[in-house]
């Protein structure tokens, strides 16, 4: 369950919950567990997510990330502005094959119009497997 915070926009929660965070999210198996501008964290199961060597793929590293930083920037934007994208990095020091990643993702700068987020993902036993940057426009809708 998906926990906001009070004062999250309400149209805002039922894009959320009405769309699982996305198609994208919702193929890759993505679970929001707790959602807000400065910390946010979600998980991921490793299975259905790998590349031909049959360990999780970098780019579903990097789906997690984004999905998670761009739902926080979109939380700091508030109602009536949009986040977009506009940079994202990163950097794998771990393979995993199996289980499920949590992604924890804390704010560096929430501006007026920049939100820049860095997401950790790790394994079952807390072993950093990536680190990812992403920085987010934020813009009137």
């Amino acid at each position: 369950m998906t926990t906001f915070p009070d004062d999250l926009d309400p149209a805002l929660i039922e894009r959320l919950v009405n769309s699982g965070g996305g198609e994208l999210a919702v193929k890759m198996g993505i679970e929001f567990l707790e959602l807000s501008a400065g910390h946010s964290v979600a998980t991921m199961p490793v299975a259905g997510n790998t590349q031909v060597v049959g360990i999780l793929h970098g780019g579903a590293h990097v789906v997690l990330g984004e999905s998670l930083g761009s739902v926080s920037s979109a939380i700091h934007a508030g109602p009536g502005r949009i986040a977009v994208g506009i940079e994202i990095n990163a950097s794998h020091s771990r393979s995993i094959d199996s289980g499920v990643v949590t992604a924890t993702c804390d704010a560096i700068n929430l501006g007026r119009t920049l939100a820049t987020h860095e997401i950790v993902v790790r394994d079952e036993s807390g072993r950093r497997l990536s680190t990812i940057r992403m920085t987010n426009f934020l813009k009137d809708r």
